[in-house]
């Protein structure tokens, strides 16, 4: 049996959503950050879309989501980005930032594709309706169906770019290896140098806010 046979026995261990509407994923990375943008993708897959390997992003490694972002990006009927920046979360809150990089994620589908989508599957359970298409919350849908999956592979690779490049100007917070996270290195270095113009200040930055001169 050849290679390429095997490969296509390997089951895909997410599912894809059962339904005769065109569907488009939606996810977001940088939620729980406490410097850089928050990141949203939304992706429409091929009926024939495959890949033994997607998962939610979480749970793949670095490389594997690389080489899954661009076989994605191949693959894909479509596929979007939506970016909402520090000064706008700080201003908006993070859940509302979270959705609005997801409504302009999904502008940015309609845009680029000959057919709308008919039905958004969105991460989590709080979305604010987008005008004239329907939507269903899915609480761990990354891990669950596969156009939020691969949402989420994007959205999480495209969000580590930024905050690698951010990195080069600001390596004293090492966001090459924490992406913004609040990792106990993280806080301590916030605690030695101070916050940078990419961290949130509506975020509780330090576990003694009041150590912190904002």
């Amino acid at each position: 049996m050849e290679d390429n046979q095997i490969y296509k026995l390997k089951k895909m261990t997410i599912k894809k959503y059962h339904s005769d509407l065109l569907i488009c994923g939606c996810d977001e990375a940088g939620r729980g950050a406490l410097a850089g943008p928050v990141v949203a993708s939304a992706v429409m897959l091929k009926n024939d879309f495959f890949h033994p390997d997607l998962n939610d992003s979480k749970k793949l490694s670095k490389n594997k989501r690389i080489q899954l972002a661009k076989y994605i990006k191949t693959k894909s009927l479509q596929w979007s980005i939506g970016i909402i920046n520090v000064k706008e979360i700080d201003k908006i809150n993070i859940l509302n930032s979270s959705i609005k990089a997801m409504h302009i994620a999904i502008d940015e589908i309609i845009k680029k594709s000959e057919k709308k989508p008919e039905l958004l599957i969105i991460d989590g359970n709080k979305f604010n309706p987008y005008p004239n298409i329907n939507h269903k919350c899915i609480i761990k849908g990354d891990a669950k169906f596969a156009s939020i999956a691969a949402a989420s592979i994007i959205a999480k690779t495209h969000r580590d770019t930024i905050m690698h490049k951010l990195h080069i100007k600001y390596p004293e917070y090492n966001w090459l290896c924490n992406n913004g996270y609040p990792t106990k290195e993280h806080r301590k270095q916030i605690i030695s140098y101070g916050i940078s113009i990419h961290h949130r200040k509506s975020f509780k930055l330090l576990e003694k806010q009041y150590t912190l001169q904002l």
